[in-house]
């Protein structure tokens, strides 16, 4: 290796230092908010947990998200009693990075969904729509429509024990076109600033996997990403079944 090669490795290698710190930083400071501002910091160890986070291209947002689930979980227990560490975010880390992937079709192939039967599946897609609805945020217009696919789902969840062959795909494929009509018209729910900004933190997801995407493959992941946002604004369930 020439002076000059080892010298734009020495370089790289230095600015992907300089990346793993920054992204181990801002979880420590996203920690830190979440800890009501008790610093908790990202040394030794739990560095190295980071650091892999980063390494594997987990972006921060999603980092952020399965931090907040993990917070979430845990004030669901009453009282804190002390400071959270990142260690113990990791697995929801993972989960939300996994299904993030899913999401927008960036999946490895070994990947596998977990398995879950369809009765349950729209168990808990009505039970979602019912708690959207009853936030009372998302209009009249929107709410009579989440009455009507949540009443639909309803009414099948009582027959899809028992549905097989045909009648069970025509049902699967009854749930992707309720989710199109969902999406289509949670898109026009909200206005174009808010349409842009899920667009640029879908960029910022996606920033990381860009250069090795074609740009249809590009462009399909960062609408599906945009839609994953935007279930997430208005507290969405995923309609379309990917189950057993």
């Amino acid at each position: 290796m020439g002076e000059e090669q080892a010298g734009t490795v020495k370089l790289q290698s230095a600015e992907c230092r300089l990346q793993i710190d920054g992204y181990c930083r801002e979880i420590e400071a996203y920690l830190c908010r979440k800890n009501d501002g008790h610093l908790i910091r990202v040394v030794g160890p739990s560095f190295e947990r980071v650091s892999a986070w980063a390494a594997q291209g987990i972006p921060l947002r999603i980092a952020f998200r399965g931090i907040d689930r993990y917070f979430e979980r845990y004030y669901g227990k009453g009282a804190r009693r002390r400071p959270v560490r990142i260690d113990f975010c990791e697995a929801d880390v993972l989960d939300v990075f996994d299904e993030w992937r899913r999401a927008v079709g960036i999946s490895h192939s070994a990947d596998a969904p977990p398995r879950t039967s369809l009765p349950a599946h729209l168990e808990r897609v009505v039970l979602r729509l019912t708690q959207a609805r009853a936030g009372g945020a998302l209009g009249e217009t929107f709410d009579t429509v989440i009455d009507r696919i949540a009443h639909e789902l309803d009414s099948a969840r009582a027959r899809a024990q028992d549905v097989r062959g045909g009648a069970r795909q025509a049902l699967i494929d009854r749930l992707s076109a309720l989710d199109a009509e969902l999406l289509q018209i949670a898109r026009a729910s909200v206005d174009a600033a808010t349409r842009e900004t899920m667009a640029r933190e879908a960029d910022e997801e996606l920033a990381g996997y860009r250069a090795g995407m074609a740009p249809e493959t590009f462009a399909r992941a960062r609408e599906a990403a945009a839609d994953r946002l935007l279930r997430e604004r208005l507290a969405l369930p995923t309609v379309t079944f990917a189950g057993a």
